[in-house]
């Protein structure tokens, strides 16, 4: 292995164990310093992933985000049934959010370089919805419905967990929000025997 090739390796665990500790803890009330002592690295290393905390702090919900998306997709080319491949895409998710605290999502939330990741995901996977539900409707195996109407239904709800709105008023965390939008989306779409 290449000293290029160990240092995008390195890298990488540097960005996994960030993330790691991010959802866990959140960040709003961490320092530099704390990161680097609980990353067991030094303030230079943290440096050399990103110019400051707020650079870093983004560059972790991206790296978070990026992989999430690669995760939920996989589960999705896994299924071929509509209905199996809209379960499985907002299953998976709840799955990829659940590690993430309630104080992570408030420090993303008040932070606003990472709600613009953390919204722009969110709008990627409405539209990645809008179009498991318009493949299910071509398909037969929803009921006919306006694709637009449940798109932005399922928009409008998942910018709403993005924001915390769900969560202060109904108790549910991010994941179990969307396990509970998976449950209402599929029951809504299903076709009447």
């Amino acid at each position: 292995m290449g000293v290029v090739r160990r240092g995008a390796v390195r890298r990488e665990q540097l960005f996994d164990a960030l993330v790691e500790l991010l959802l866990a803890e959140g960040f709003s009330h961490l320092t530099l310093d704390d990161v680097a002592a609980r990353l067991r690295c030094s303030k230079r290393t943290l440096y050399a992933l990103a110019g400051s905390k707020e650079q870093l702090v983004r560059a972790a919900v991206v790296h978070f985000f990026r992989g999430a998306t690669e995760r939920v997709e996989a589960a999705l080319a896994a299924r071929s049934d509509p209905a199996e491949r809209l379960a499985a895409y907002l299953r998976a998710v709840a799955t990829e959010l659940a590690p993430a605290s309630a104080r992570f999502f408030d420090d993303v939330a008040a932070f606003p370089p990472a709600a613009e990741v953390y919204e722009r995901n969110t709008r990627a996977a409405a539209a990645r919805v809008q179009q498991l539900v318009a493949d299910g409707v071509a398909a037969g195996a929803f009921r006919d419905v306006h694709t637009g109407f449940v798109a932005d239904v399922v928009t409008a709800t998942m910018v709403r967990i993005q924001q915390r709105q769900v969560a202060a008023s109904t108790g549910l965390d991010d994941a179990a929000a969307y396990a509970h939008l998976a449950e209402l989306l599929l029951r809504g779409l299903a076709r009447r025997g």
